[in-house]
């Protein structure tokens, strides 16, 4: 059996295939069950749903929140999954509206910042087209992932990740603040769960930018988290077999739900990679 329970799509998200597309790729790659997990927007929810039943593929909700977590007076950007949630609830579609509606204020704040550097290195100016071909290119949700596209595309960096050295990180604008509780209600109250994303992953949001101590990382979960979340993501493709070992074992530990996923953009392709044991399947069955 083949799981994959996080994955982006360029309908909803910053993945590199549309839903469709997305599907398409699945079913060649023999998944069984999957979610598509799109940052902060279930909009394409009902879609896939209807393309799993055509595709023959059992299929979860499934939603990436991004959460400003408090710890010790600091604020922490992490990743939380939502699954198994009603795409209709009114609640949660209104929150993810505002969040979305400020991801694109924020976009735009960012462009502003970005334009005073280029000011001072003699480049020319971002103008309101620029603006307009950026949002032009974006069928999901608007960030700086894209915003990082067009500056390679107008020849200013080579790559994206000389687009977020040398302008992206410094020209940043805060996030929507949305509190660890807050994320945890919104999904349960929609009948979810909340699962921990990526808890170790070395390049994204994630406890490793605290400290990559896998113990300590456990300990932080324990005293700030249980009580929020229902699951942990142990599988995930920047895990090593150690981190893995280590969240079943706290998972089993708390009685938590264990998921897996590739946290595919199709940057490579990654659907379906991942050796998921069957029994995760059943945790969402029962």
């Amino acid at each position: 059996m083949k799981i994959d329970l996080h994955i982006h799509t360029r309908t909803c998200s910053d993945g590199n295939l549309s839903l469709e597309e997305v599907f398409q790729e699945a079913k060649k790659r023999d998944i069984d069950l999957m979610s598509t997990t799109d940052h902060d927007n279930i909009d394409c929810q009902e879609r896939a749903i209807a393309l799993a039943k055509g595709h023959g593929i059992s299929y979860i909700t499934g939603v990436e929140l991004n959460v400003t977590f408090q710890y010790l007076g600091k604020s922490v950007s992490l990743d939380f999954l939502g699954y198994q949630y009603d795409f209709n609830n009114e609640e949660l579609r209104n929150k993810l509206q505002l969040i979305r509606e400020h991801r694109e204020r924020r976009a735009r704040q960012i462009l502003q910042k970005l334009n005073a550097e280029f000011d001072r290195e003699g480049i020319p100016k971002f103008t309101k087209q620029d603006l307009n071909n950026i949002q032009n290119s974006v069928d999901g949700t608007f960030g700086r992932p894209h915003i990082a596209n067009y500056l390679i595309q107008k020849g200013i960096v080579k790559d994206k990740q000389e687009a977020f050295d040398k302008y992206l990180v410094k020209c940043d604008v805060p996030k929507y603040p949305l509190p660890l509780a807050e994320a945890s209600k919104l999904v349960r109250n929609a009948g979810g769960i909340l699962v921990h994303a990526h808890p170790n992953d070395p390049n994204g949001t994630s406890l490793a930018t605290i400290t990559h101590d896998l113990d300590e990382q456990a300990k932080i979960i324990q005293k700030y988290m249980l009580q929020y979340i229902d699951g942990v993501e142990c599988w995930h493709s920047r895990h090593d077999e150690k981190t893995t070992r280590h969240y079943i074992q706290f998972a089993r530990k708390h009685g938590l739900i264990m998921t897996g996923g590739s946290d595919c953009h199709q940057k490579p392709i990654l659907m379906g990679t991942l050796d998921i044991p069957d029994w995760v399947a059943d945790q969402f069955r029962r």
